[in-house]
C-alpha cells in the first residue's frame, strides 16, 4: 500500500495506480511509474465507482451526505467541487486525495465538468513526475553509496582491530616465553653457583684436613713387636681413606681427573663434569670392570659406599 500511496502523491489517480501495480505484478514504484508514463494517453480500465449522490468529507476523512438543492433539482452532477478552494474533482477518489492532501472537508456536487488536461499540462505533469522519479532514484543511489561506504569502513575497521588484537596476543605470548627463559636461566645459574660454592668449600675443607694431618707430630715409637705379629695386624686393619681420585672418560675420548671426599655423593661428580664441559643434555655414568651402570638412586649415595675408593674410572654414557 505504500507504493500506491507514493504514486498517488505523484499525482496519479488511485485506481490507475492500483491498476499499474497489478499489471506490473507489484514489482515496485518504478515499474508502475514507467507503465503509467507509457500509457498516459490511454484509457485505463478502473473499477466503476459507487453511485455518488452528494458527498462531504469531515475532518476525520469520512465521506457524508451534503446534498446541494441547486443540483438535486434536476441538473446532472458532473463533478465534485471543494467549497473551501473551488477545485473540481472528477470522482470520489480525487475527493479523498484532495482532502487528505489539503485538509479541506467541505465538498458538494457540481454541474460543471472537470476539463481534461491539455497537452501542455500533461507534458508539464509528466515532466514534474519524471523529475520526482529522478530525484527519488538519486536519493536511493546516494543512500546505497553511503551504506556501501559505511560497510566498507566497518569492514576495514574490523580487519584492523583483528590484526591489532592478534599482534598483541603474539607479543604477550613472546614476552611470556622470554620471561620464562630468563627465569630458567637465572635458576640454572643460581644452581650452578651453589654447586660451585659447595665444591670450593669441600676443596677448602680437604686442604685444611690435609694440612692438619701434615702438621700433627708423629706418634711415639711403640715397643718392638715380633715381625709376625706386625704383619698380621697390618693385614687385618683396612686403611681409612678420606679422599678418592676419580677419572672420567668423556664421550669425545678426552678425560677429566679430580679428587673428591669419599663422603661426597656421586651427584657431585656429575655436577663437576657439567661445569667442566658445559654439558646440558642428560647423561649417565658407568664403571669399566666390573661393568656397572649407576641408577638414579646411586647418585644420592657416597663414593665410598659405591666402592669408588681410593680411585676409580668412570665412563660417560647416554
Amino acid at each position: 500500500m505504500g507504493d500506491i500511496q507514493t504514486l498517488v502523491d505523484m499525482g496519479f489517480a488511485k485506481e490507475k495506480a492500483e491498476y499499474a501495480m497489478k499489471v506490473t505484478n507489484n514489482k515496485g514504484v518504478e515499474p508502475a511509474m514507467e507503465w503509467l508514463l507509457a500509457h498516459a494517453d490511454e484509457d485505463i480500465p478502473v473499477e466503476p465507482a459507487a453511485a455518488v449522490t452528494a458527498v462531504a468529507v469531515d475532518n476525520s476523512g469520512a465521506v457524508g451526505d451534503n446534498v446541494d438543492p441547486s443540483t438535486s433539482a434536476g441538473a446532472e452532477a458532473k463533478s465534485l467541487k471543494c467549497d473551501d478552494c473551488g477545485k473540481l474533482c472528477k470522482d470520489q477518489t480525487e475527493v479523498e486525495f484532495h482532502a487528505a492532501k489539503t485538509g479541506h472537508s467541505n465538498f458538494s456536487e457540481s454541474t460543471e465538468e472537470k476539463k481534461p488536461l491539455t497537452e501542455e499540462e500533461k507534458k508539464a505533469q509528466l515532466a514534474l513526475i519524471e523529475e520526482k522519479l529522478k530525484q527519488k532514484r538519486r536519493e536511493r543511489e546516494e543512500r546505497e553509496k553511503a551504506d556501501a561506504l559505511e560497510r566498507e569502513k566497518n569492514r576495514i575497521k574490523s580487519g584492523k582491530d583483528m590484526t591489532e588484537a592478534r599482534k598483541r596476543m603474539e607479543e604477550l605470548e613472546m614476552k611470556k616465553i622470554v620471561d620464562q627463559r630468563k627465569r630458567e636461566k637465572a635458576e640454572e645459574k643460581a644452581a650452578r653457583e651453589r654447586v660451585r660454592a659447595q665444591i670450593e668449600a669441600d676443596k677448602a675443607a680437604r686442604k685444611a684436613r690435609e694440612q692438619n694431618q701434615t702438621e700433627q707430630p708423629s706418634p711415639a715409637t711403640s715397643p718392638t713387636l715380633p715381625a709376625a705379629t706386625s704383619t698380621t695386624t697390618a693385614r687385618s686393619a683396612p686403611k681409612d681413606y678420606t679422599q678418592t681420585r676419580i677419572q672420567v672418560r668423556l664421550r669425545d675420548g678426552s678425560t677429566l681427573t679430580e679428587t673428591f671426599n669419599v663422603k661426597e655423593q656421586l651427584s657431585a661428580v656429575r655436577v663437576f663434569i657439567q661445569l667442566k664441559t658445559g654439558e646440558e643434555t642428560p647423561f649417565n655414568l658407568m664403571t669399566t670392570f666390573p661393568r656397572k651402570v649407576f641408577t638414579g638412586e646411586d647418585f644420592e649415595k657416597p663414593l665410598d659406599v659405591l666402592g669408588l675408593v681410593p680411585s676409580a674410572v668412570l665412563i660417560m654414557t647416554k
